[in-house]
């Protein structure tokens, strides 16, 4: 792996990190700007350098640096009510990643990625919550249009960079 490699995962991992922090409490999942960080991490990365990114951020939190959501770390977060959602965004980066950098392959792996993270995260926290419905009106319903909006703006801002700057 060559130092601008190195270089670029670094750079998404902080990126990851500061968009888990900007964070809205509404429930049992806060609405952060870390699925925007997932898409960027793979519509600028390989799918490698997209799982490895998002792989190094979920170690960081598991080792206890406070890297997820409100300044929080610890191998508790992957089995507690938002664990699904963690354990998913390096699967959501990879297949991001193998999107063509077209606008309508990057919106299909997007689709593709965010259903990755809803499926995880939904089937984790119907398990703590013990209901499927909760879990749906709280960890996936207040989110797709949100997410969604997230996935067309990482589209837009990784098209008009990727014009000027090759990664």
């Amino acid at each position: 792996m060559k130092v601008r490699d190195i270089s670029l995962i670094a750079l998404f991992v902080t990126l990851t990190v500061v968009g888990s922090q900007i964070s809205i409490p509404i429930g049992t999942v806060p609405i952060t700007l870390q699925v925007l960080m997932i898409f960027l991490t793979g519509y600028f990365l390989k799918p490698f350098q997209a799982l490895l990114t998002q792989i190094i951020y979920l170690l960081l939190g598991i080792v206890g640096l406070p890297v997820f959501a409100g300044f929080s770390g610890g191998i508790v977060h992957l089995f507690g009510p938002t664990g699904g959602y963690l354990l998913a965004f390096p699967i959501a980066a990879l297949i991001v990643a193998f999107s063509k950098k077209d606008y309508f392959s990057m919106f299909l792996y997007g689709i593709f990625g965010l259903l990755v993270i809803y499926l995880l995260g939904f089937s984790v926290l119907a398990y703590h919550l013990k209901s499927f419905s909760k879990a749906f009106m709280v960890g996936v319903l207040p989110f797709i249009g949100i997410d969604f909006v997230k996935m067309i703006l990482a589209v837009i801002i990784s098209k008009r960079v990727l014009r000027v700057v090759e990664v």
